[in-house]
């Protein structure tokens, strides 16, 4: 009889950092760690430093046969192919195999998804989707994620890719995005990027008001800064979220329209800002839907710590593994 393994290894890779967790079968995660994402231009030593990190937790666990595989969470990841394509947030260009990569390295089974995906599987399994069958995640980052639950299933489409909400155009003609090239994307507004970038254009356009942004260089101005600002009362930090907020739930407003979902979870770093960016998007949201959906779609926080919801949906892949 073949010994049951007891534990999977997810893996969330951001744009800025990969963050990776031993899991069991209950959601537990019993160990965390993280790695820079960006410090690398080559493959081959990012994953030498990710199994350089998580050796000592496979130890700690019982060592490798305790392990019954990999789940990765990534940007561009195509869960049929197991590679990432074109990433545009990512050092690594073109397609990279990662899920072989993965394999080889650990000497394990590795599946692969796209991060935000991976976040939907596990604000649904253990989160504030418990129990829905019909939502939309957005992670707030680096970038703009999305995962897009329908009828219970992920919309995964016929290649893989389907669900990029953060690079439609919700802005014709609008801010040039820093890697694609688009004009107007959300992700060139609504991401931690987008708000500094927001910062910097308010800042230039408004130049005799007083701000405590000015008080730094332009190139340390991060959504960080900008909050922190903002919670001081700075007029410009504070109309910085109320525009953000705005594209944001004109987006939305949106995507309600095209899937109906029960419930939109808001994840990832920005929604550390509460109500500066609760507020705007609820309200613009709703202003710009057709009265059959007014009032009908939950706006909430994910329930998940920012690092878990990820590596939670990317453990799962694992269980899904034929043995």
């Amino acid at each position: 009889m073949v010994k049951q393994k007891n534990y999977a290894i997810g893996i969330d890779i951001g744009g800025t950092t990969t963050k990776f967790g031993i899991v069991d079968h209950r959601g537990d995660t019993l160990y965390r760690g993280v790695i820079a994402s960006n410090k690398f231009e080559k493959i081959e030593p990012y994953l030498d430093e990710l199994s350089e990190a998580l050796s000592p937790a496979i130890e700690e666990v019982g060592g490798i046969n305790e392990i019954k595989g990999i789940g990765i969470g990534a940007p561009n990841g195509n869960y049929y192919s197991g590679t990432i394509e074109y990433a545009p947030n990512l050092k690594w260009k073109g397609i990279v195999p990662l899920a072989k990569l993965v394999s080889e390295k650990f000497k394990l089974p590795a599946a692969l998804t796209n991060d935000a995906n991976a976040a939907a599987v596990g604000e649904m399994m253990y989160g504030a989707a418990k129990g829905m069958k019909d939502f939309i995640m957005i992670t707030l980052g680096t970038g703009v994620g999305s995962g897009i639950v329908a009828n219970g299933h992920l919309i995964l489409g016929h290649d893989g890719f389907a669900g990029e909400l953060g690079h439609t155009i919700i802005v014709p003609g609008g801010r040039l995005h820093w890697s694609t090239g688009h004009r107007g994307s959300l992700e060139a507004y609504a991401s931690a990027t987008g708000v500094a970038n927001t910062a910097i254009e308010f800042l230039e356009q408004r130049p005799t008001e007083k701000s405590l942004l000015r008080n730094i260089e332009k190139e340390y101005i991060d959504s960080r800064v900008v909050f922190d600002c903002a919670l001081k009362g700075d007029v410009i930090a504070k109309d910085v979220y109320a525009f953000t907020g705005k594209i944001l739930g004109e987006a939305l407003a949106n995507f309600v329209m095209f899937s109906s979902p029960e419930a939109i979870i808001l994840f990832g770093g920005l929604t550390k800002a509460g109500d500066l960016i609760m507020k705007p998007t609820r309200e613009h949201m709703e202003k710009n839907l057709l009265p059959i959906f007014q009032n009908k779609v939950k706006l909430i926080f994910s329930e998940l710590k920012e690092a878990d919801a990820a590596i939670l949906g990317a453990s799962a892949l694992v269980w899904e593994m034929k043995s």
